[in-house]
């Protein structure tokens, strides 16, 4: 009998075959293997970024720049990426003799070329007067740099649309090395941009670097799309159903992408009513926080969501790979938020403290890392169970709820930011992403029955008893190192990870088995 249970429990937990003849564990241990390159280039290039221009009035115009830049994008790019992804993985699904095109999604790339070049000239036009609008704090002088640099950025609007959408046709077909590398050249340019150039040019150098760096990465979507011998024409077919498909989509998905964007731009312009170098700090701080999601959990996700997708008329097969999503995310991402909870300074130090980066930038964004923490496993947990509804061609529930969610992260900025600076605004992010995470799952099991809420709450109940006890651990070892912050956050990591991994181990937890489960998938021939 207990000889049965194991090998089912052993199926329930093995990788199934994904396109192209990959299982999910394999394509997510490729992938994450190629994101990891791009990703620690990316952590450099902030690295770089921060000693050449530290948290002052410059770098947070650059960064309101780019959020400007990410009206554009958000509510158009994104979302017709996100889209398209459904329609065309079933297509590809059914393909036997190679790509014959996708029409639908031909017509798609074309609305959103022309519709983000007409916004771009838009919003370059009127880009002084939003500037000011969107950061109330700014003295004339940051205001007008950031309206310029607006203006630089903006040009890239195209190119980083043009690679958002290409990915997402590459992915459908199972091709995913190529859309994980595009952060290679980018990265690449922007350090150059900021170490070579920064020092003689100022903050320009960075958005000529990032126009640049987008061009690069577009030239890198193409080599996939040439293998497969898929060729995208301009087109405006409007009523072709494929695209119609897709245009069901799209109209929640820009109000899920505008959403995240506002408040992205609400965080910023609250805080540039605070001290210089705030919204540097919680930019960067941010960036620390979500350096494992973008790292582990949205590696996953590339593979993951084209599955779900092509699985939505099996219910068993759809839960079961939610399921794995909701555990790889968990047993990663809890002990992680443990250890920036408790190293946040040092961790901060090590990353950032050099050149300009003064020790008043590492308090003020290790600040923000601290209460920033909990969002890190909200937003993986979301990104799996919204990915999900999206896949079954429900996005009208995640938009409600990210509305919902908006409200709380706005109401929390405005209140909590007079109060508690920097911490309040990190603090209503953490909270706006927790009810997220947590309404989305709900909607998910009582819409769809798309998600087990029983294992869901077993599981969460388990990482919530080990980070306890690994959290405890990593505060008796943080206040008895003396040493350096890097030997510092090195015992901490280890401390908390290896508490962590020993509790699972423990308690037998079936969680514990996914990652290696992963590696041996990626083994397979």
């Amino acid at each position: 009998m207990d000889a049965a249970l194991h090998r089912a429990d052993r199926i329930a937990w093995d990788p199934v075959a994904r396109p192209g003849g990959k299982s999910i564990s394999r394509v997510a241990v490729l992938v994450t293997g190629l994101t990891a390159v791009s990703t620690l280039l990316g952590f450099l290039r902030d690295v770089v970024i921060a000693a050449v221009f530290g948290a002052g009035a410059e770098l947070d115009a650059y960064l309101v720049a780019q959020g400007l830049m990410n009206i554009v994008l958000g509510l158009v790019a994104y979302a017709m990426a996100r889209s398209a992804t459904p329609a065309v993985s079933r297509e590809a699904a059914a393909e036997d003799n190679g790509c014959k095109g996708h029409t639908g999604f031909d017509v798609a790339f074309t609305l959103t070329m022309v519709v983000l070049g007409i916004g771009g000239v838009v919003m370059a036009i009127f880009a002084g007067p939003v500037a000011s609008l969107l950061a109330p704090g700014f003295d004339a002088e940051t205001t007008a740099a950031a309206a310029t640099l607006t203006r630089i950025v903006l040009v890239a609007t195209v190119l980083v649309a043009g690679t958002d959408l290409l990915a997402a046709l590459a992915q459908s077909h199972g091709r995913f090395a190529w859309a994980s590398l595009q952060g290679v050249p980018f990265n690449l340019i922007m350090i150059a941009a900021a170490g070579l150039f920064g020092p003689r040019y100022g903050i320009a150098a960075l958005a000529v670097g990032f126009v640049v760096g987008s061009g690069a990465r577009l030239l890198l979507q193409l080599p996939p799309l040439r293998s497969l011998g898929t060729r995208v024409r301009p087109r405006l077919q409007l009523k072709d159903p494929g695209f119609r498909e897709i245009a069901v989509l799209v109209p929640a998905m820009l109000v899920g992408s505008a959403v995240g964007n506002v408040n992205t731009l609400v965080d910023r312009a609250v805080g540039s009513t605070l001290e210089e170098g705030a919204i540097t700090a919680l930019s960067y701080g941010w960036r620390l926080v979500n350096l494992p999601e973008q790292l582990l959990i949205a590696s996953l996700l590339v593979p993951l969501y084209p599955a779900i997708s092509a699985s939505v008329r099996d219910l068993t097969e759809l839960r079961r790979l939610v399921n794995r999503g909701l555990s790889v995310t968990v047993t990663i991402l809890v002990p992680l938020c443990v250890v920036l909870a408790v190293a946040a300074e040092p961790l901060v130090e090590v990353a950032f403290g050099r050149g300009a980066f003064s020790p008043e930038d590492i308090e003020a964004t290790a600040t923000a890392v601290l209460w920033y923490a909990p969002a890190l496993l909200a937003l993986g947990i979301r990104q799996v169970v919204v990915s999900t509804a999206y896949a079954l061609g429900d996005a009208r529930a995640p938009v409600v709820i990210s509305v919902l969610a908006m409200v709380v992260n706005v109401v929390g900025d405005i209140l909590l930011a007079p109060v508690m600076g920097v911490a309040g605004i990190a603090l209503a992010t953490s909270a706006s992403l927790v009810l997220a995470a947590v309404a989305n799952a709900w909607l998910l099991r009582s819409r769809h029955d798309g998600v087990n809420l029983r294992e869901a709450f077993v599981l969460l109940l388990r990482a919530a008893l080990l980070a306890a006890v690994a959290g405890a651990v990593g505060v008796v070892l943080a206040s008895l190192v003396a040493g350096p912050a890097l030997m510092t956050s090195v015992v901490v990591v280890f401390g908390v990870c290896g508490t962590y991994a020993l509790g699972l181990v423990v308690l037998r937890a079936p969680e514990g088995r996914v990652p290696l489960d992963m590696l041996r998938a990626a083994r397979r021939r």
